[in-house]
């Protein structure tokens, strides 16, 4: 275990040089989201009624915190189909490391840039009046619930990456992540939809995580009307632990077994 951490963060270093070389990609990464809370805030701000009177940043800032989690997974899917493609993972796979460290140094890279856009993203927030009204330590658990997410979905993006043939192909799974990120309750409450859309929406994981964020920040827009709904803290745990354990082994075998 010590030797596969070590040469992850070996891998994880060699991301952190490419991104180096490349600012602009990796600031606009960190910009994405501040941009989708800037739009929708001033699309939807005016039209939403939020109880109390409160903002309606109150209740889509933590709803931008999750959605962040899926924006750059198509980045870290391109990232491992072109090494692959390239042959560069067949020369990682040809040295005497540990065959888990090249996903597990991207898996590390991809969550410290993650750590930086929740910041930014926070910032901003904080900027445009949201404010968490819980404490401190609420807070850092809601936060380590938007990484847990990110954790587990980034195995979802490796297996994909490892799964496809060429990064044109991942353009195409791309197209598919926009509707599960939107298909949530990131911007409304899911009380609000039709009772068959919203009974999808809240069985969404990014719906679990947004709203038991919400519940730890003190924001307002919970849900109901299923046990999803009313479990979302326990859905927010449950729903990246079971992506976890699916993807993860499923990514290490796959690598093993990668042929290209």
């Amino acid at each position: 275990m010590r030797w596969a951490l070590v040469d992850g963060w070996t891998i994880a270093q060699r991301t952190l040089l490419h991104w180096r070389m490349q600012p602009g990609l990796v600031i606009f990464g960190w910009l994405f989201p501040v941009l989708m809370l800037l739009m929708f805030g001033a699309l939807l701000g005016g039209a939403m009624e939020m109880p109390g009177g409160t903002s309606y940043y109150e209740l889509l800032v933590p709803g931008i915190f999750a959605l962040s989690m899926l924006f750059g997974l198509e980045g870290t899917m391109t990232a491992i189909t072109t090494d692959a493609a390239k042959g560069v993972t067949d020369r990682f796979r040809s040295l005497p490391m540990s065959s888990a460290a090249v996903v597990l140094g991207r898996c590390i890279a991809d969550m410290l840039d993650s750590v930086v856009t929740l910041v930014v993203l926070a910032a901003t927030g904080l900027a445009l009046g949201w404010r968490w009204h819980g404490s401190l330590l609420e807070a850092l658990a809601a936060f380590g619930l938007l990484l847990l997410l990110r954790f587990a979905l980034l195995w979802v993006g490796i297996f994909i990456g490892l799964s496809v043939r060429n990064a044109q192909s991942v353009t195409v799974i791309q197209v598919a992540i926009w509707p599960i990120g939107f298909l949530s309750s990131a911007f409304v409450n899911t009380s609000t939809m039709p009772d068959w859309l919203g009974a999808v929406a809240q069985w969404n994981p990014m719906s679990s995580t947004a709203t038991a964020a919400r519940a730890l920040f003190g924001n307002p827009g919970g849900s109901a009307g299923s046990w999803i709904g009313e479990h979302a803290l326990a859905g927010a745990v449950i729903w990246p632990l079971l992506m976890v354990v699916v993807f993860l082994p499923l990514s290490a075998r796959r690598f093993r077994n990668l042929s290209r």
